[in-house]
């Protein structure tokens, strides 16, 4: 069954599933206090924290010898700010200066594209009720009283925990459709295939699946996360856990600035039209692993490019998958000793 689940979420997150932009990734909105000496520059560095943590993770915030010599002024970086709700300050700072600084130092940076991530959560809030959060307002009623609040309170603690670190996250509609195939106790009992085949609906990059005990002040939650063919399993708060998450495919996704820049042979087939040629061009355009490519020859549906990738062929590999592009088998004979230049080819279909 497992083999199975592996199987099915490969699918949904290699093939079918695109990345999402997140459009406010060097944006961020902090809070404005005037009991600061000078609450403006105060709240450059916390909102240059926020945007960091989303594009580089947690190490250099961790060391704060670090963070002062390459961040020692943030307003520099800063290219817009204005007033929030709630005396708040919202900060956009140049994206494109913070990923030079970064790189420049080594560290890694993890680009716009990102996975989109469903969320399941099953809350059982004790004496009987039992429910799965989902994802709109507009389908709470207004006679769910303390139900549709708590429901909505603890997915809003989801997302903002999300939002901090830049990842685009989703819940189910919980329409006649989802309904139909998806009950509480499939989410609670484990349930997982089940779980999975639901979200194919979503075209969605990796799915969470929370069980929430919630007693009075105590609350023990259950995390089981599938993506490509990772399967994680955690317990803890929430923003604990999406912490966890955003970790993990920064470590699939973010690029380090000592990570070297190879050259790789691309082929990739099935490019019978200009438009098809276009959105190839284009999606190869946006993949951050990419440094430079130009086309070496086109033969009949197949195009041959020419690809500078920082860490070569494995990582380009993995950021194509992730696009939609589907790979052909390749054959790795470095476990017989033999060095092989097929290892720097890469050949992949293009499936509109």
């Amino acid at each position: 069954m497992k083999y199975w689940l592996l199987a099915l979420i490969g699918v949904m997150t290699t093939v079918s599933a695109p990345a999402v932009e997140v459009a406010s990734l060097f944006t961020a909105e902090v809070p404005l206090d005037q009991r600061e000496r000078d609450p403006r520059a105060a709240a450059y560095d916390a909102a240059l924290r926020e945007v960091v943590l989303r594009v580089s993770g947690s190490e250099v915030l961790a060391d704060a010898d670090l963070y002062e010599a390459l961040f020692p002024d943030p307003a520099a970086y800063v290219v817009q700010f204005q007033p929030g709700a709630r005396d708040t300050l919202v900060v956009t700072f140049d994206g494109q200066a913070l990923e030079r600084t970064l790189r420049s130092a080594g560290q890694t940076v993890w680009g716009g594209d990102r996975p989109l991530t469903l969320v399941w959560l099953a809350v059982d809030w004790g004496q009987g009720e039992r429910e799965i959060v989902g994802a709109a307002d507009v389908l709470e009623r207004p006679d769910d009283g303390r139900s549709g609040n708590r429901n909505r309170q603890l997915r809003d603690r989801v997302l903002d925990v999300a939002a901090r670190r830049g990842l685009p996250v989703a819940f189910p509609l919980l329409d006649s459709e989802d309904l139909e195939r998806i009950e509480f106790s499939d989410v609670w009992g484990g349930f997982d295939e089940r779980v999975i085949a639901a979200s194919a609906r979503y075209d969605v990059n990796s799915i969470l699946i929370g069980r929430v005990r919630a007693t009075g002040a105590v609350e023990q939650a259950r995390w089981t996360y599938f993506f490509g063919d990772e399967q994680r399993n955690w317990s803890g708060q929430a923003e604990t856990v999406m912490a966890q998450v955003s970790e993990l495919l920064a470590s699939q996704f973010a690029i380090g600035g000592n990570e070297p820049v190879r050259a790789v042979t691309l082929r990739v087939g099935g490019i019978t039209s200009v438009e098809a040629y276009g959105d190839v061009q284009q999606t190869l355009a946006s993949v951050n692993v990419i440094e430079h490519f130009t086309v070496a020859e086109v033969a009949g549906d197949r195009v041959t490019f020419r690809v500078d990738a920082h860490g070569g062929a494995e990582r380009l590999a993995r950021a194509l998958r992730f696009e939609g592009l589907v790979e052909q088998d390749r054959i790795d004979m470095s476990a017989f000793g033999v060095s092989d230049p097929a290892l720097d080819t890469l050949d992949f279909f293009y499936g509109p």
